[in-house]
């Protein structure tokens, strides 16, 4: 009997332990780390809760922390820890959820610790603790800090993923550079989303016809844009679409009636191969500033067709890609004084090849050189006789920084390239190279863009083979407020008639503000002045172009 009432004893004393140590144990258990979910997400501010955490991200998750906010387990007695200091100037002593100001290079972001039960959030932030220096703590709400916060690498907001065909081309240097306060979220359907946009404006010209004797006008333009892109584990998809129509008060041959129809694809054949390809229609009417778009008559219209493929393949860190494309450009007749002329003379088809070979330091950099040929054909002679079909070759050399990372995007490259008339009578177009689509990052709130461009254009200039042209430019954007952002630009650009003693060079200075009134409403404004140089007589002019609108999207 005794041994029996021992074990009861015994075994109720084990039993109200295990319900004591019970509830310390489950409140000291870490939280373990969701699975993050697959696919792009889109955040919206509208959406986010009042006290938001930052975003983390995928790579944030190691076996050597469990969650986000707990750090990995450093011993007691390891000799790369240092002492915390005692002194209350530290910025890291700051009054908790207080974040530090973010200084070049840290990528650090610590989470504030989460509120307890009974502590009310007043949504104001707190004061900065007497001592600290105020200019080491930021004080901005997260929800308010995280719209300045550079794109994550691993997200883009509006899946640009069909960027292969033409690196030079690549959109996502330029997202990283167009940082704005609100992302469009565009508008779901199914595995697509839908971005759509319209830009209404007002156009004032002082030179609409960019010629010595200045005519001044003013327009109005509307432009309507749409993109429809998947949103899919593997596999891309992207549908795009815009119009221009502009009316001009007192010269109507100066009225823009334009738009551009794309479909882009790309097939992840594995995951080290995809192929991408594109087909576009475009329709537009021949600029005044083009070699052969400076007469006094009607604008001929431009009808360009293009078919692009680009197959890629990657062994570990060597990338080897061939590209290949066919474009066809026609001109419609133009009028002058009543009098209507055929361009045909001046339709060509362009076949292009390209391999390239690029070899990866790390996700951020890259070296690569690309071999390209091209021929172009002309169905007819022009109005001397001459067939101006002609070969090329193009060897580039140069540096890729990649597309996804926060602080620099895009690529540069040198080289050299010709261009070799069929008829001997014209002469080789031929000479440095200098292509570059890059973008810098170096603060949160300003973003630095450098293009540089070279081709040959064609032209049916008496004895000229082709011209050369060669074009750079500097593009700055800066955030004075949230809402507020400024951009000013200055691009020089150089044509050499070859052939010819004809040089002209050209200018363009602009400058540009956009005020985010909401999510979907943007106020903008553009001035830019032209200074155009020609060694030809009477040739030489300068323009003032203003331009405001307001920009609707979704």
């Amino acid at each position: 009997m005794r041994v029996a009432n021992a074990k009861r004893v015994a075994m109720a004393r084990l039993l109200l332990s295990a319900m004591v140590a019970m509830p310390c144990a489950l409140q000291g258990a870490p939280a373990a780390a969701q699975d993050q979910p697959i696919g792009i997400q889109r955040p919206r501010a509208s959406d986010a809760p009042r006290k938001s955490s930052p975003r983390v991200q995928p790579d944030d998750f190691g076996d050597s922390s469990p969650a986000s906010d707990i750090p990995p387990v450093t011993p007691s007695d390891d000799p790369s820890v240092t002492a915390a200091d005692p002194d209350d100037n530290d910025p890291a002593r700051a009054a908790a959820g207080q974040r530090v100001v973010r200084q070049d290079g840290d990528m650090s972001d610590p989470e504030p610790p989460q509120l307890r039960d009974g502590i009310i959030d007043t949504g104001e932030p707190d004061g900065v603790r007497d001592g600290v220096d105020p200019s080491l703590v930021d004080t901005r709400p997260r929800d308010e800090a995280a719209l300045f916060e550079t794109p994550a690498s691993t997200v883009d907001e509006l899946l640009f993923q069909v960027e292969d065909l033409d690196p030079i081309l690549d959109r996502r240097p330029q997202r990283l550079f167009r940082f704005e306060p609100y992302d469009p979220v565009g508008i779901r359907a199914g595995s697509f989303v839908i971005f759509p946009e319209a830009e209404i404006s007002g156009h004032a010209f002082s030179n609409v016809f960019r010629a010595p004797a200045k005519r001044s006008d003013g327009s109005f333009d509307v432009r309507p844009s749409i993109r429809i892109v998947s949103n899919w584990r593997r596999h891309a998809v992207e549908f795009r679409g815009n119009g221009l129509a502009t009316f001009y008060g007192e010269y109507p041959t100066e009225n823009d009636k334009a738009y551009t129809l794309e479909a882009r694809g790309r097939l992840d054949i594995t995951k080290r191969t995809n192929l991408q390809s594109a087909v576009s229609h475009d329709v537009s009417q021949e600029s005044r500033s083009a070699p052969d778009g400076r007469g006094v008559g009607t604008r001929a219209d431009v009808t360009t067709d293009k078919v692009a493929l680009a197959l890629s393949h990657t062994f570990n860190r060597l990338t080897v890609q061939l590209r290949g494309a066919v474009t066809e450009q026609a001109f419609g007749d133009s009028t002058t004084a009543g009098v209507t002329s055929s361009n045909r003379s001046r339709d060509f088809t362009t076949y292009d090849e390209a391999v390239r070979a690029s070899w990866a330091f790390k996700p951020t950099l890259a070296a690569f050189t690309e071999v390209a040929l091209n021929q172009r054909d002309y169905a007819l002679a022009d109005g001397n006789g001459i067939d101006r079909s002609s070969t090329g070759e193009r060897t580039r050399v140069g540096l890729s920084f990649g597309n996804t990372g926060t602080f620099l995007r895009g690529e540069a490259a040198v080289g050299y390239g010709v261009q070799r008339p069929s008829n001997s009578s014209l002469p080789d177009v031929s000479g440095v190279i200098r292509d570059a689509n890059v973008t810098w990052r170096p603060t949160e709130l300003t973003s630095v863009a450098f293009n540089a461009r070279s081709d040959v254009a064609e032209t049916t200039s008496v004895g000229v083979g082709g011209v050369r042209v060669q074009s750079v430019g500097l593009e700055a954007r800066h955030a004075f407020t949230r809402t507020f952002i400024a951009t000013g630009g200055l691009t020089y650009t150089t044509s050499d008639y070859i052939g010819s003693p004809l040089v002209e060079d050209e200018w363009l200075a602009t400058l540009g503000a956009e005020y985010f009134l909401n999510r979907e409403t943007v106020l903008f404004g553009r001035y830019a002045h032209t200074n155009f140089m020609s060694n030809a007589a009477n040739a030489s002019y300068d323009t003032d172009e203003l331009r405001l609108g307001v920009r609707i999207r979704r």
